[in-house]
């Protein structure tokens, strides 16, 4: 089994997260894709966000379609920063015959070398970058990683929670259910995280 890992805040989870992965799948011979909502990212330990619980539904909501997506919580239940070493460590232990690919944006290829335990990563799991940014110049020695073709989407969370403590629609940005969760729980409206 080849299975494609997701990390990421998911604050909230948006057609940016989703559309690049569905592009690629088939290209990428994955027969399952994991999402894995961060509890803390170490690189964003001091920026706030919506509660776990709300970033865990909000992904499964966005991938309910799908019948090879799943939302993980192996890092919310740890319940502290989340190092992918310990979440492929974990996931390893759970999927002992499988091939991963850990999925990550373009825009976090700069970071890489920073990343807890880089050596140990890049022997559990091969590295594949989508675009996000377009394209990109030279990168130094940071280990293998490949490069998948995708569209790119060009959709930030941090432009959602903006539109929507503006009172401005994210429609074309996030599912519909998504959408709709979002306004019922009245999350990043003004005054709240």
């Amino acid at each position: 089994m080849k299975i494609g890992i997701c990390g990421g805040t998911f604050d909230p989870f948006h057609r940016g997260h989703l559309d690049p992965i569905l592009a690629v799948r088939e290209t990428m011979q994955w027969d399952r894709v994991i999402f894995v909502p961060a509890y803390v990212q170490p690189f964003k330990q001091d920026i706030e966000t919506a509660s776990p619980f709300h970033r865990f539904t909000m992904a499964a909501l966005a991938t309910e379609a799908h019948d090879d997506f799943y939302v993980s919580t192996v890092e919310l239940d740890r319940g502290a920063v989340s190092y992918t070493i310990d979440t492929l460590r974990q996931l390893r232990a759970e999927y002992s015959d499988a091939s991963f690919d850990w999925i990550i944006g373009d825009d976090n290829l700069e970071k890489l070398h920073q990343w807890k335990s880089i050596d140990e990563i890049f022997q559990l799991a091969n590295i594949v970058v989508l675009s996000r940014i377009g394209p990109i110049g030279p990168i130094g020695p940071i280990g293998p990683i490949s490069f998948a073709k995708n569209p790119t989407v060009p959709i930030s969370a941090t432009e959602i929670r903006t539109r929507l403590r503006e009172g401005r629609s994210i429609e074309d940005l996030v599912d519909a259910r998504v959408s709709r969760y979002i306004q019922h729980y009245g999350l990043y409206r003004k005054g709240q995280s």
